[in-house]
């Protein structure tokens, strides 16, 4: 993997240095990139689901599948971004960004519209910039090639947001009163999980399901460039919209 994490080094680099962060300086410009960023978590949580459908069994009659270790890995994700605990009680993070979405005064309108029209995918109420970047990743996931959507949910998580953004995150919601606490969580608990176990073993999936099959490393470097690229679009739609 050492490959690919050096082809795509200078995509996370331009990721990790989008002017976006630094155009963000009042509650205004966060709840605008909230009400993008929004998409990007529900659309995280369809690429994972669609990891656990292949490389999990979920059907009935159950039937071990080859990849014990990465069966454990995406259960835990599973575990923890769908039944996670925030003070005493369980829900998704895709939730509680919602709620944190509510605190902070931001839009829900795009995101409950998209939820009200599953299982169709209606973007009509997304950002340009959601909107692309969600049907890349359905694109992905209806190709159906299961390195490849591994590769794109191991390059493009939510590790690459800076501490920077989490800073200026925790200076308005100290400033206005803890309007932004659910979101500061968010964040941390994101980088917390991402800075364990998670990144080390999310690179051995990749490995484990490229092996040494050429075409599938490729096709699994692509996949994490494509990946950032649609991640630097999203930003990019945002800092337009400021």
């Amino acid at each position: 993997m050492d490959t690919i994490a050096a082809r795509i080094a200078p995509l996370r680099a331009r990721l990790a240095e989008h002017p976006l962060y630094g155009r963000i300086q009042t509650a205004d410009h966060l709840r605008t990139f909230m009400e993008a960023h929004v998409f990007a978590v529900w659309d995280f949580m369809s690429l994972l689901k669609a990891l656990q459908a292949r490389l999990t069994c979920v059907a009935v009659p159950w039937r071990p599948t080859p990849w014990p270790q990465i069966r454990r890995f995406v259960n835990e994700i599973v575990l923890g971004e769908e039944s996670d605990v925030f003070e005493g009680r369980v829900g998704s993070h895709f939730e509680l960004y919602l709620e944190a979405m509510r605190e902070a005064g931001a839009d829900t309108g795009g995101i409950a519209r998209l939820l009200a029209g599953l299982p169709g995918l209606d973007l009509e109420g997304a950002p340009e910039g959601a909107r692309r970047f969600v049907e890349s990743t359905f694109e992905l996931i209806d190709a159906g090639e299961v390195h490849a959507m591994a590769a794109a949910f191991t390059f493009g998580r939510e590790d690459l947001i800076p501490e920077m953004f989490r800073g200026l995150v925790r200076e308005l919601n100290a400033e206005l009163g803890g309007r932004f606490a659910k979101y500061q969580w968010y964040l941390e608990r994101h980088i917390e999980v991402d800075g364990e176990d998670h990144g080390p073993l999310a690179l051995r999936m990749v490995a484990d399901l490229c092996g040494d099959d050429e075409r599938r490393r490729e096709e699994a470097a692509e996949a994490a460039e494509k990946a950032l690229l649609a991640r630097i679009a999203l930003w990019d739609g945002i800092l337009a919209g400021l």
